[in-house]
């Protein structure tokens, strides 16, 4: 055990790492599209946060040469590197909004990634001594895998809250930490057949008729790239602010394109040339994530966002993903069961909250009972002001 310790060390993501980070992730089965490097930087690109990329690395020693060429002879051992585990972590800090390191902010998924439980706790005691560093109040890790051991950490600190050290065995930071894992979210995913045909078959007459509906009334698709940003945002800001909803900028998902120009697709929804329904996807792997989908309220009864939908998933089909990936809903609310008539079923999300202040971490609170005014205030904002207020505020909202 103390052998492989001494061979494995942290540091942070440099330039020439990426590619063996990308390829950590993708041969990782557990690793999700918000575990590559790219997002790194979009996020800093956009909004400017100090992003901290850990990885682990093993040095493996290599058999030595052949001493029985002269050439070759030497008898030290040549150390090749390896990855066996990596933590993408971002610092928000506003004096409203907190100040945390998360992995990852913006998106449902994130977290640890490692070969081991070992490699798993290192990551995190290095994430502890930064954040300590760095005087943030809490650490929020967004997984698909809850980390069992970090639960069963928390519930022997609760049971056992005075744990005695001394100067020759000194704790370690992670046994002494107060932790809340939030797991009412989940995330809705669609098994896909190897046709959109086949695809269409299988829903009930229902839902084909609320697909056809939109069609019969003249609505169509288009899926596409930045050509179709300045419409895809248009519909994105008008639906935030009736939301109440602070809009990302315009950057990110310009930079979401420019960083993953093979995987990443605008999908617009027209009516008489003007858009009314918009989404943007991202394949990884075996899926077509679905981050962001807005549709205009006012034309709510023409259903554009089934189009909007069946063209998602249609896509997905035509370019050979298995899955489809509606994003996070809470059970029973409308989003979830929107998603659910499609035949989307639910996948846990565990989401660990880490403090570090000392103050007690209330991960049932809602979000939006925290803003609840302000909610109310910015649907009678301008649309054109959100636009401008919108990104310096949502820079700051870590969901």
């Amino acid at each position: 055990m103390s052998k492989e310790k001494m061979s494995t060390k942290i540091k942070p993501l440099q330039s020439t790492d990426i590619p063996a980070w990308d390829a950590y992730v993708h041969a990782h089965p557990q690793a999700t599209l918000y575990h590559l490097s790219g997002w790194k930087n979009i996020i800093e690109k956009t909004y400017g946060h100090k992003t901290y990329y850990l990885m682990v690395i093993k040095n493996t020693p290599q058999p030595p040469t052949n001493s029985s060429n002269p050439m070759n002879s030497n008898n030290s051992m040549n150390p090749s590197n390896s990855i066996v585990g990596l933590l993408p972590l971002v610092h928000l800090k506003h004096f409203l909004f907190g100040n945390s390191l998360i992995s990852i902010p913006f998106f449902d998924l994130g977290g640890t990634l490692a070969d081991s439980e070992e490699t798993e706790k290192a990551l995190l005691s290095e994430a502890i001594n930064l954040a300590q560093e760095l005087k943030v109040n809490s650490i929020e890790l967004r997984h698909t895998q809850p980390l069992s051991w970090l639960n069963k950490i928390n519930s022997s600190n609760s049971s056992n809250p005075t744990t005695p050290s001394n100067s020759s065995n000194p704790i370690n930071p992670i046994n002494t930490l107060t932790i809340v894992t939030k797991s009412q979210k989940v995330r809705m995913l669609l098994h896909l057949p190897q046709s959109s045909e086949i695809l269409m078959k299988s829903f009930k007459s229902k839902l084909r008729s609320q697909i056809n509906k939109p069609m019969k009334e003249g609505l169509y698709s288009k899926v596409g790239g930045s050509e179709l940003l300045e419409d895809y945002y248009h519909v994105f800001c008008i639906n935030m602010r009736d939301l109440g909803s602070p809009v990302h900028s315009k950057k990110l998902i310009r930079h979401v394109l420019e960083e993953f120009p093979d995987k990443s697709r605008i999908v617009i929804v027209y009516k008489d040339n003007q858009p009314v329904a918009c989404s943007f996807v991202v394949s990884f792997k075996e899926t077509l994530e679905n981050p962001w989908a807005s549709a205009l309220r006012k034309y709510s009864d023409l259903s554009p966002n089934m189009l909007l939908y069946w063209t998602m998933l249609k896509y997905a089909c035509e370019n050979g993903l298995k899955y489809f990936d509606f994003g996070r809903s809470s059970p029973g609310e409308g989003t979830y069961k929107f998603k659910e008539q499609w035949g989307a079923r639910p996948k846990p999300l565990y989401w660990h909250y880490i403090s570090l202040d000392g103050q007690p971490l209330d991960a049932d609170a809602s979000e939006k009972s925290k803003f609840e005014k302000a909610i109310h205030y910015w649907q009678k904002l301008p649309v054109p002001v959100t636009k401008i207020l919108g990104p310096m505020i949502r820079k700051h909202i870590g969901l």
